[in-house]
């Protein structure tokens, strides 16, 4: 006999090394082969089309195929997945989207399963089945089921309407139209009936409604312009560009109609700039890449229609498999409340065997030998013993809190309108109020440890603006009067002298304007033509406008600048570029443009002037450009002075300059250029190195300091948070020397931060270890070295020890790669591996596996070790990462912190934060609605987060723990008489109330009082509360609501219990009324035990638990009091009992019990002994160990008139670090100079000057 063998021959194809650091999805293998083939060799200066055609494509993970114009095709049985039984669903999804949990069908089976989910609710679901059983039983059915429906009635009823309003914010998306290929024409059609297929036509400004392959457009070759900023946060335009082949045939309506295009393409995954696939279509295959496919939560921008065929839909798109999945989110109070609901169970359930033992115990020695006992039913001790354990259950089920979580329920609720109708949330410009779209977290929002912010368009407005510049050493854009001091209100300068002027550019310094039109000074004449031609904007004349398309807002806010200092980009072509100077136009030859990428940090362009000569121009970062300066550069030190001052104030800097190139030097190094340009692997790193042998011995001209507005409040909200001992973490798709400056902008970094960049932990690792390890170089960043063999003991040892020391504030700065770096995230080879049969040994599968969990032990470490470093930190900064890059960060701090974490955005990259994060904050008014479809809260701007947090979540927190303290208290005072009486009845279950007060005793008696504290309640005002952030800290300890509360809870309640039995037990016995008659009966000690118990409870949350007095707390209290007493007569009259004679048997009691003289000082007596000690140990508290907020409270008069006399910051820009920054933050990608060289990035010929201003 033979075996066969598994063994696997694995052959590693070599990877880029510049591919994209990404963390794993479950859509991605290590089978991917990149088998794109090369096209047609591009000319000079122009650049191929990706390879866009490819006889043999040969993909093998093209498992994914699309068929235009052809839904019959879908049908196929290979097309169907099975998804219970015999039930067979397409697996191509359709373009409906769902953040609704709902429907319904699925609505009352699902919201009963998560109502019983809830240990009290299950609870008394078996109590209502053990109340049914006759044998244990002492209590009416009624007692159980009124309440219980109640809470489950309410909890259902608030659920839909939540629910609803997220089918409604669906329905709003899933019902927007656009125009899809049907019976041949076009025709308008709801997002939700979108199918894969479809040919679809979008118009300018229009959101993209599935990813699509883009097929042609109104622009010339078919370009595209659309707006990321749902997926990637940036507002700046991209460009896709359609094949040459689908350009030149698919521009008519019936061609469409006729295409039958086949693509074949890469299953759906969460990848958002990769794509892999081929189009066949006329015989012919042709490469597809990411640069033809447009993905959902795009914008159409100025482009007047695309043509597309749909080939991901609905949550198949890459927007969506980023999103996450639908959580339920329950609050920390939640899970504490489950917790100690166990906990009471558990003491009933000992309670209950205790007085089950102690029964039988009485039957045994008194029970048998009572003849006025007489049971027929000859039982045992013991079995009436185990009846009467069953019994106790039923008795005393009101320890466990039926109502408790509909009250949380109906507070969370109305604490979620005070959040939508708080005016000081109302954001007026985009009329946008804020919104709670979730009713179970209130309270957590107290309790915020980590926020988790992204930046584009949430901390800032992502709109640059050019403000001061440094041109030969002089600086320029400071406001300064004659006699050299700065203004407080300057005067704008006048533009109306230059026609192309845009009038929103604003700039205060008038000598520069002077400079220009003197025209003496050649250097700064230099500058604003460096400006206006070394850049890759696009401009387009239309109604009468002159407009620019940039790649990024930089380079907008650059050329912008220069339009309006006389330097007018008008329009480029494939080799030229045409700028009006000071009203005079002329034409350059553009011999190359060196593209901009993160690494480089500059761009350059290389032109032939009128004149002949050959100059390259370029403009980047400081650090790298004084690395390329010419030695001789006679203005250098007064430049780096000005960057430092622009530093200072926060502002974004870049460094210009040029150099004259020979001619022969151009044309050996243009021979460079065009081969690595034709180079088909490699390329981009064949380009750096070229780029580098010309871009040096630079001439400095200047630097210019851009500002990136923040949003109003952005730095106070963040100063104010980081008082309430909240740590800020940004996450953002963005640069790292942008977000560094907009750290410095808002505050989150200071003048005393200690700035630690991602590499530098190597060092911080090591020293951490052992001296003598510090100057080693760790194989890998924040390696584990202490749990690695033969490491010393001494260093095991230090397992616990802090990353830094001392207690100086610090920031860590990290980008996505390094992040996937150090979490063992990064992509693997790409392997193709010969799979031949040879099974391991069973050695081998052991060795495989304790392989495996070592490498996941060591996994788990690093990212243990890299949550403690960051959380070390005062302020982190994760730049360039992705949509799961960012959920995955918040993931860890929730895992290895316990910590309670929110998470702010504003675009559909922020969702699958937004999502994983305890709480989930969407800013809208925003560009799309996705992250505030996925949040759980929603406003207008950052700013009001503060508001959200410091006011409304600590109030929730404050009201929530004061409102169960009180709870819990006045349950147990409730049912611990039970216990009490048990010691007089021969512990035999019976009950020491009417059953109709039990009944309605959580429902109406005592639950308005202790609503109104947990709705109404503050222990100081609003300002207060904005002005003293380190209030909040209680929330983030558990102060308020923890065990130790829950037992005092507990424990005040079982005295109030003994003094409401006792102090009347000791008044009836052996006493005589008015009429000389005994009043010591069972029902008459019933109502005044029930009595005193209502007045105790209820004066214990007017009088002490409630520091906020409104008329409708007190009216409460006297209302529910009130109530009590007119119920109680109701059921104790004669007429109520002849209609229902077994349901109300304490006819007369009231009436007869209420009018004996010493009842009303056994009640006075009672609530005297219950409240005196309570009310003497609140005002030693508050006299002599006053808490922080009592401090506040008593000083609030003096704090009020401080108020009157404070003044908010004058400006949301403080000063910065007194070092450089850099500040090179031009967000577009690598190979728009390309798209530009090309001539396919070309929109028209530029209009006629006459048309421009008309």
């Amino acid at each position: 006999m033979t075996s066969e063998r598994d063994s696997e021959t694995t052959f590693e194809e070599d990877s880029q090394p510049n591919d994209e650091v990404v963390p794993y999805s479950d859509d991605e293998t290590e089978d991917e082969l990149d088998s794109r083939q090369p096209g047609a060799e591009p000319g000079p200066n122009q650049t191929s089309r990706d390879g866009e055609e490819s006889r043999d494509p040969g993909r093998k993970d093209c498992s994914w195929q699309v068929k235009a114009n052809d839904q019959r095709f879908y049908e196929q049985p290979g097309f169907k997945r099975t998804i219970f039984l015999c039930f067979k669903k397409s697996k191509y999804a359709g373009n409906a989207i769902k953040t609704y949990k709902y429907n319904p069908i699925t609505f009352l089976p699902l919201n009963l399963f998560e109502q019983f989910k809830r240990a009290a609710n299950f609870y008394f679901l078996v109590l209502l089945i053990l109340q049914s059983i006759p044998q244990i039983t002492t209590l009416s059915w009624y007692t159980t089921l009124v309440p219980l429906l109640l809470v489950l009635g309410i909890t259902a009823v608030k659920d839909l309407v939540d629910d609803i309003a997220r089918h409604r914010m669906d329905n709003e998306v899933n019902n927007r139209t656009c125009e899809v290929i049907k019976d041949g024409r076009f025709k308008n059609t709801k997002w939700k009936d979108i199918k894969v297929g479809d040919i679809i036509r979008l118009k300018k400004n229009a959101f993209i409604p599935a990813d699509i392959l883009l097929l042609s457009s109104s622009e010339p070759n078919s370009l595209c312009y659309v707006e990321t900023a749902e997926l990637d946060g940036e507002t700046n335009l991209k460009f896709k560009m359609a094949l040459e082949a689908t350009h030149r045939y698919l521009q008519e309506e019936s061609a469409l109609a006729d295409f039958d295009g086949l693509v074949e393409c890469e299953e759906p995954n969460n990848r958002l700039d990769k794509f892999t696939g081929t189009l066949s279509w006329r015989n012919s295959s042709y490469s597809l890449d990411a640069d033809k496919i447009l993905l959902r939560g795009c914008k159409i921008r100025n482009t007047d229609f695309c043509h597309g065929m749909v080939i991901f839909a609905g949550s198949d798109t890459k927007i969506m498999k980023n999103s996450g999945k639908t959580r339920f989110k329950r609050t920390k109070i939640d899970s504490l409340m489950n917790y100690m609901v166990y906990t009471i169970i558990v003491v009933l359930i000992l309670l209950s065997a205790g007085l089950a033992i102690g029964h039988t115990y009485w039957e045994q020695q008194i029970g048998n030998s009572s003849w006025y006992l007489y049971d027929a039913q000859d039982f045992s001790p013991a079995y009436r013993g185990f009846l009467n354990f069953w019994g106790y259950i039923v008795v005393l089920n009101t320890m466990v809190p039926i109502s408790l979580y509909v009250s949380v329920e109906v507070i969370r609720f109305g604490q979620s309108y005070f959040i939508n109708w708080d005016l000081q949330m109302y954001y007026p410009e985009k009329d946008t109020a804020a919104k709670a779209r979730t009713t179970t977290l209130n309270e957590q929002l107290g309790q915020i440890q980590y926020i988790f912010s992204d930046k584009t368009g949430t901390l800032t407005q992502n709109i640059m603006t050019f403000k001061k510049c440094c041109i030969n050493g002089q600086r320029y854009g400071d406001c300064r009067d004659a006699a050299g001091q700065l203004q407080s209100h300057p005067q704008q300068v006048d533009f109306s002298w230059n026609v192309y002027a845009d009038g929103k550019f604003l700039f205060y310094d008038h000598y520069l304007i002077e400079q220009i039109k003197s025209g003496k000074e050649t250097e700064i004449q230099k500058f604003f033509f460096l400006l206006a031609i070394c850049h890759t904007v696009m401009a387009d004349a239309s109604d009468g406008q002159l407009n620019y398309q940039a790649a990024s807002p930089d380079e907008g806010a650059l050329v912008t600048a220069a339009r309006n200092f006389g330097y007018v980009f008008l329009s480029r072509t494939q080799n030229t570029i045409t700028i009006s100077e000071m009203g005079v136009e002329r034409t350059y030859d553009v011999l190359a443009i060196l593209d901009f990428n993160s690494d480089r940090k500059r761009m350059s362009v290389i032109v032939r002037e009128s004149s002949g000569n050959i100059r390259l121009y370029c403009k980047g970062a400081d650090t790298v450009i004084y690395e390329r300066l010419h030695p001789k550069n006679p203005k250098r030190e007064a430049t780096e002075e000005a960057l430092d001052v622009f530093a200072n104030e926060t502002l974004r800097t870049l460094c210009l300059c040029y150099r004259d190139i020979s001619q022969d030097e151009f044309q050996v190094w243009n021979k460079k250029f065009v081969e690595a340009s034709l180079a088909t692997s490699h390329r981009d790193e064949a380009l750096d190195r070229v780029y580098e042998e010309i871009e040096k011995n630079l001439i400095l001209v200047g630097a210019t300091a851009i500002e990136d507005k923040l949003q109003d409040g952005v730095p106070e909200t963040i100063s104010r948070l980081s008082k309430a001992d909240i740590k800020i973490w940004v996450l953002t798709g963005d640069k790292k020397e942008t977000a560094e400056n907009i750290g410095f902008s808002c505050e989150l970094l200071t003048e005393e931060t200690a700035i630690c960049y991602g590499e530098d932990t190597r060092q911080v690792k090591s020293q951490r270890i052992s001296p003598a390890l510090s100057s080693a170089l760790l194989q890998t960043r924040l390696e584990n070295q202490r749990n690695r063999p033969g490491s010393s003991p001494h260093s095991s040892l230090r397992m616990n020890e802090p990353f830094f020391q001392g207690s100086r504030d610090r920031a860590l700065i990290i980008t996505g790669s390094w992040l996937n770096e150090i979490l063992l995230e990064k992509k693997k080879k790409k392997k193709k591996k010969l799979k031949l049969k040879f099974p391991r040994t069973a050695e081998e599968k052991k060795k495989q596996s304790e392989k495996r969990r070592r490498a996941e032990a060591y996994k788990e470490q690093q990212q243990k070790n890299f949550v403690d470093l960051a959380c070390e930190c005062r302020a982190v900064i994760c730049c360039r990462v992705t949509p799961k890059q960012k959920a995955m960060v918040v993931e860890l701090v929730k895992k290895y912190k316990k910590a309670i974490t929110l998470a702010i955005g504003d675009g559909a990259n922020d969702v699958n934060m937004i999502k994983t994060a305890h709480i989930g904050v969407g800013i809208s008014g925003q560009e799309g609605m996705q992250a505030v479809m996925s949040s759980d809260y929603s406003f207008g701007q950052f700013r009001y987060l503060q508001r959200l947090l410091l006011v409304h979540g600590r109030w929730s927190y404050i009201r929530m723990c004061k409102f169960l303290r009180y709870f819990f208290y006045k349950n147990f005072a409730f049912t611990l008489v039970h216990i009490w009486y048990s010691f007089f009845n021969g512990f035999s279950a019976q009950t020491a109330y009417e059953d109709w007060f039990i009944t309605l005793y959580n429902v109406l008696y005592s639950s308005l009082p202790v609503l109104l504290v947990g709705l109404l309640d503050q222990d100081v005002s609003d300002k207060l509360s904005l002005r003293f952030p380190r209030l909040y800290v209680l929330g983030q300890r558990d102060l308020l609501f923890n065990y130790k509360k829950f037992f005092l809870s507990l424990l005040h309640g079982a005295v109030t219990s003994l003094i409401i039995f006792f102090i009347p037990y000791g008044a009836y016995l052996k006493s005589v009324g008015q009429d000389g008659e005994a009043p010591a009966d069972y029902q008459s000690f019933a109502v005044t035990a029930a009595s005193s118990l209502i007045f105790v409870v209820n004066f214990q949350a007017i009088g002490l638990d409630t520091s906020y007095w409104t008329f409708v707390n007190a009216f409460s209290v006297f209302g529910s009091i009130a109530l009590y007493f007119g119920i109680t007569f109701d059921f104790h009259s004669a007429g109520i009992h002849v209609l229902f004679p077994s349901g109300f048997r304490f006819t007369g009691t009231a009436p007869n019990a209420l009018r004996q003289p010493y009842l009303w000082l056994t009640l006075i007596l009672s609530i005297a002994i219950c409240l005196l000690p309570v009310v003497a140990q609140r005002f030693l508290s508050m006299t002599i160990w006053p808490s922080e907020s009592d401090k506040i409270q008593r000083n609030r008069r003096q704090y009020l008139l401080e108020e009157q006399q404070w003044k908010r910051r004058q400006s949301a820009f403080r000063r910065g670090v007194s070092a450089r920054r850099s500040a090179y933050a031009f967000s577009h990608q690598r190979g728009y100079a390309d798209l530009i060289s090309s001539g396919r990035s070309i929109r028209k010929r530029r209009a006629p000057l006459d048309a421009v201003l008309a």
